[in-house]
């Protein structure tokens, strides 16, 4: 008998989990599983790629096997609530997965896609229906679905939806959702405004934290380049052909510069895809399989792939450009070291970009290794007079009357030998 057997899940389930190779849970499915089956509100906290989808998809499954019955038209026994599009499409495969040989029928809604299809199948009823919060309004609004029948509610990586600005329809979804339920919120951080979010969903939940928030896989290994923003192209392509063959996932900051660092890629003779806001879900889904395949060997992405991407083998993961959100930095990291494995997390940072890399290294408790470069220093040159008067003593060098001149920030680092490299911030 495995660990999961001992849990008391159903015998189906557990011969699954022995058919995908499932025999041991992970430190977040063994806190939480039990809880779940007995009915509890669960606060689950957890980094990314710890198997937080087992840890409430299983006990879900489990309890609607247990009470046997078919939903209603256009209800929803199960709602699974995601930020991203890529994130949902993880959670409903795994979940077919799991329900494969069971009459529970998994649903998947998400913006990107045509809704009339969508609609069409919601129309017999879902056992476990998964969504983005923005679509699923859709679809109310339409009187495609209702949620009064809804008996269990998850919401993962809560703290991501939050910063995505989704708490006005998470709100709107919680009115339309009976009182008597069960919930599950899982997130990798516990910003300020969750607990607003826990309270209003969760009634005495256990709280189960495997990890303490901020902290990356212990298998990934990190470091920094303190480089000048010109040179990050002509460093990314070196280091880049030192593991040809390995994945690599290279984050950037904004759709229009990921989509031009992917196109300098390819010339450079990289198999690369992207994946951005200004991508069809049908082309962010073909670069994505490109890449699980190996077809493609370099995926360039915003933070919309930050989470949601469960690809095992994906060795290294590059901070082109640093996240202004420091937990993001966690998150990004997250896609590499999966299921056991080694990984590394490699990240540029530009003079400008010194403020976020701090907040990083403050929000992970860490420092973080130093490859090459030093770190850039922030120079505050002393104000000068405004307006029409002289500083007393006159000329040298002071702006003309009238002109105000206004101080200047400057950034620099020791390079080799102690020289001094100075680029504007």
């Amino acid at each position: 008998m495995n660990d999961f057997e001992m849990m008391g899940l159903p015998a189906h389930l557990n011969t699954r989990l022995n058919a995908l190779g499932l025999t041991q849970p992970t430190p977040i499915q063994s806190h939480a599983i039990p809880h779940a089956l007995q009915g509890r509100d669960v606060l689950g906290l957890a980094q990314t790629g710890t198997g937080k989808t087992a840890a409430f998809g299983l006990p879900l499954i489990a309890m609607m096997l247990e009470t046997d019955r078919k939903p209603a038209p256009k209800t929803v026994r199960g709602l699974v609530l995601a930020p991203t599009r890529e994130l949902a499409g993880q959670i409903a495969q795994n979940l077919r997965e799991f329900c494969d040989g069971t009459r529970l029928r998994v649903n998947m809604v998400v913006g990107g896609q045509s809704i009339n299809p969508q609609i069409k199948r919601l129309e017999r009823g879902t056992d476990l229906l998964v969504a983005t919060p923005g679509r699923l309004i859709d679809l109310m609004d339409r009187r495609a679905l209702r949620l009064d029948e809804t008996a269990f509610l998850v919401l993962d990586e809560a703290d991501q939806m939050l910063d995505l600005g989704f708490i006005h329809a998470l709100r709107k979804i919680s009115a339309m959702l009976p009182t008597e339920r069960q919930t599950m919120l899982f997130s990798a951080t516990m910003p300020k405004q969750m607990n607003e979010l826990g309270n209003s969903y969760l009634r005495n939940p256990i709280r189960v934290e495997v990890s303490p928030p901020g902290k990356a896989a212990d298998k990934v290994t990190q470091e920094v380049h303190f480089i000048a923003k010109t040179e990050k192209v002509n460093l990314l392509i070196e280091l880049l052909d030192k593991h040809r063959d390995d994945r690599a996932l290279v984050f950037g900051r904004t759709k229009h510069g990921s989509e031009k660092l992917m196109r300098t890629l390819d010339k450079a003779g990289f198999a690369t895809a992207s994946i951005h806001g200004n991508k069809s879900q049908n082309q962010r889904d073909r670069a994505i399989s490109a890449f699980k395949s190996g077809d493609v060997r370099v995926l360039v992405a915003t933070d919309v792939a930050a989470r949601g991407l469960d690809i095992p083998d994906v060795k290294h993961v590059y901070n082109f450009d640093l996240p202004n959100v420091p937990d993001n930095y966690v998150h990004r990291i997250g896609r590499t070291a999966r299921a056991g494995k080694d990984g590394a997390a490699i990240a540029f940072c530009a003079p400008d970009e010194m403020g976020e890399f701090k907040a990083i290294q403050k929000t992970m408790g860490i420092s973080i290794p130093v490859a090459s470069g030093r770190p850039w220093e922030v120079i505050e040159e002393p104000k000068k007079p405004r307006g029409g008067r002289r500083r007393r003593g006159g000329g040298g060098g002071g702006s003309e009357a009238g002109q105000p001149t206004h101080s200047r920030r400057r950034t620099r680092s020791r390079g080799k030998g102690g020289q001094v490299r100075s680029d504007a911030a």
